[in-house]
């Protein structure tokens, strides 16, 4: 594979013959590159993304190619999706998957520089229960070993947290049919891969913690 400074020279030589955006002619680009994994890149399975979205990483990737959107920010990429008829939360994920595929970030890391951690747990408590829990906030103390505030929430479906460290959590709070549910956690502005490596593990203590306690 070309190092960077050579694929820069070879999109830049692109850009001259055919008038393309720098974006689009890198597009151009790599995928004159042997076929990659997408599901590697992306960080899920294509199995799982099919599933909840109705098309393979390759499909999406198809789709979003011919919409340009590795040349849009993240929200309207993320709208696209979501307008296409994917349920909110997949549409996060299919958008962050496609940015990692196309270079435009790591995994973990978001379009800004700063990165995200992210963990999920399915608890045997229906999800009313398990949204209260972060809501209430003498329950949260409980459980949750950080001073945070509630910035907005959706009863039962969402909820966004703001850290006392500028970080902040959106929580997707998903039924899993009768009495069981699933918190699914992102954790951003952290400023590396090890703060977020880090935080991912807190998580999950933290959600071990909550489980003893709705248990």
């Amino acid at each position: 594979m070309p190092k960077q400074k050579d694929l820069k020279r070879l999109v830049r030589s692109r850009m001259r013959k055919t008038g393309e955006a720098y974006t689009a002619a890198r597009l151009q680009i790599l995928d004159k590159r042997p076929k990659k994994n997408y599901a590697e890149l992306a960080g899920m399975s294509d199995a799982a993304v099919k599933k909840n979205t109705g098309r393979s990483w390759q499909q999406w990737v198809d789709v979003l190619d011919r919409e340009h959107a590795a040349e849009k920010r993240h929200r309207d990429i993320a709208r696209f999706v979501s307008s296409l008829g994917t349920p909110d939360w997949w549409s996060q994920m299919v958008t962050v998957g496609y940015e990692r595929i196309r270079g435009l970030r790591a995994i973990g890391q978001r379009r800004d520089g700063t990165y995200e951690a992210s963990k999920s747990r399915t608890f045997n408590v229906p999800v009313e229960q398990v949204y209260e829990a972060f809501a209430n906030e003498r329950t949260r103390r409980r459980w949750l070993d950080a001073k945070v505030r509630v910035r907005t929430a959706t009863r039962p479906k969402r909820m966004r947290l703001a850290w006392d460290d500028d970080t902040v959590v959106d929580v997707g709070f998903y039924a899993k049919g009768r009495g069981k549910s699933t918190v699914a956690v992102q954790h951003q502005k952290l400023p590396s891969k090890a703060a977020a490596d880090a935080m991912k593990k807190a998580w999950a203590e933290q959600f071990a913690r909550l489980d003893q306690l709705l248990a």
